[in-house]
Parts: C-alpha cells; sequence; structure tokens
C-alpha cells in the first residue's frame, strides 16, 4: 500500500513527556511531506493551540482540533467541517459539575472558559500554550455554540462522572477522554474519526491510503477508520488491541519517526 496521508496525535504521541517534539520526529515528519505525503495533526486541542505546534513543524495543511469538531485550514483559516455540543446536553453537563463540585471547562469561538481560576485551568493553558477567560456564570455560555466542554478531575473520579452521566447522553454527545483526567463532551459526529473521513474526501484520498498513529482512548476511532492504524509504545492497552500496528518505540523514542520511516520511506 501506497500512503498518502499521516495523521498523528499530538500530546504523548508526537511529543515526548518534556511537551517537545524531538528532531527525529521533525526530520521524519518532513521526510513524509517532501515524498509527497499530506501530513497533518489531529488533537483534542484547541485550533489556537494546535496551530502553534504546526507553524513550528512548517505545516501548511488543514488540521484536526478538538477531537474531531474543528477542521480548520492553516494558511487562511477557512472552515472545512465543524460541530458543536447540542445545547441541552451542555445544559446537563453544567448543571452536573456545580451540583458535584467537578472542575468544568467549555470552549466557545476558539476560547477557554473556566469558571475559577485555579490550578487545573492554569495547568491546562500553560500545557496548550492558549490564555483562558473566566465565566463565574456558565448559563450565559449557553447561547454560545460550544465546541467542546471538559471535565479535569482524578482519573477514578472520572470513571465514576462517565457511568453517572454517560446513560443520559448517550446518542447525544460523544464523551472520550484525551488523558487519565481529562474527560471531554463533543457533538456525535465529533470524532477524529469522522474528522479523518472528511479530510480523505477532501483530498480525493481514499481511508485505506491513510496512517493514524495515537496513544489515548480518543484515538480509537481514527486508527480503526484509517488504512493503517497505529498505535505508539507508552499507549493504553485499549488502544494497543485496536492498532493494525504497535511501534516498539514511545513518544519518547521517536514512535512516529519509525513509524515513517517503515510505512512511507522504506
Amino acid at each position: 500500500m501506497t500512503y498518502k496521508m499521516l495523521v498523528s496525535d499530538i500530546d504523548d504521541t508526537l511529543m515526548n513527556d518534556e511537551g517537545t517534539i524531538s528532531e527525529g520526529n521533525r526530520e521524519a515528519l518532513a521526510a513524509a511531506a517532501a515524498k509527497g505525503v499530506i501530513v497533518t495533526l489531529a488533537t483534542g486541542r484547541m485550533y489556537a493551540s494546535a496551530k502553534n505546534v504546526a507553524a513550528g513543524l512548517g505545516l501548511n495543511v488543514p488540521l484536526i482540533t478538538y477531537q474531531g469538531s474543528l477542521i480548520k485550514n492553516l494558511q487562511d483559516g477557512r472552515v472545512l467541517y465543524e460541530r458543536w455540543v447540542p445545547e441541552q446536553v451542555a445544559r446537563e453537563l453544567f448543571r452536573y459539575a456545580e451540583d458535584n463540585g467537578v472542575h468544568i471547562q467549555a470552549y466557545a469561538d476558539d476560547t477557554l472558559f473556566a469558571k475559577e481560576d485555579n490550578d487545573k485551568v492554569k495547568a491546562y493553558a500553560a500545557m496548550s500554550d492558549v490564555p483562558y477567560e473566566i465565566e463565574p456564570d456558565f448559563d450565559r455560555l449557553l447561547s454560545r455554540r460550544l465546541t467542546k466542554i471538559l471535565f479535569y478531575e482524578d482519573p477514578e473520579r472520572l470513571d465514576q462522572i462517565m457511568a453517572e452521566v454517560g446513560p443520559s447522553i448517550s446518542g447525544k454527545a460523544h464523551m472520550t477522554k484525551s488523558k487519565p483526567y481529562f474527560l471531554e463532551f463533543l457533538h456525535p459526529e465529533a470524532t477524529k474519526g469522522q474528522a479523518i473521513l472528511h479530510l480523505a474526501r477532501h483530498f480525493g484520498i481514499l481511508p485505506e491510503e491513510v496512517i493514524a498513529v495515537g496513544d489515548s482512548w480518543n484515538d480509537r476511532d481514527m486508527l480503526e477508520i484509517a488504512g493503517l492504524g497505529v498505535a505508539v509504545a507508552n499507549a493504553v492497552d485499549a488502544l494497543k488491541a485496536a492498532a493494525d500496528y504497535v511501534s516498539p518505540y514511545d513518544n519518547n523514542q521517536d514512535g512516529v519517526k519509525h513509524v515513517v520511516e517503515k510505512f512511507i520511506l522504506r
């Protein structure tokens, strides 16, 4: 198979544990692009955050952001695909967070909103390299189109929240974990897999001509949709089980570089 598109997750896949991209991975992506392969990113990050990463890599392509809620062209800012959290779901999640003391973040117009200025939103903003705004009354956000809602809590508590909230929003929203302590809620069609299908059609590429590389639960559907789904060595077990190939190298060992060399540059 000749692969025509490479889609990589950012955090804990392309980036190492220090939050940087190695020269090995950079050079591999550049080599793939030089060979004519479309190289892009699929991330849960905001577009404002993802575009900084893409610009640092010299990419000039549409980016899949917000878990697939938004595909936006880096060159001219043109939106190719966009989905929003249904208002009914947003209202329910706002109430649940308020009643249960859950740290909640909401995203509208590529802006991060939190209810209070605490360590969690500061840590998230620093990791993503984006600013944030404080809105004590989240009900004011209900009239806006929300791209994503995020709960930030300990992994054990998030598992409990999934069990409590999941049944009531089933079929109304897409719920996924991007990290053990990030639980995210989006439109039902806002998945990395659906975004890859849309982007592949945009470029006239078949799904089987796509390589997708990831590490976490939120990457599963894109690995299943892509012709070659790859999990890096540090991926969660559930993703490794769904992958066509598991890289012997993790995100600190140029795991993406290995994939490029094995399946594109060979």
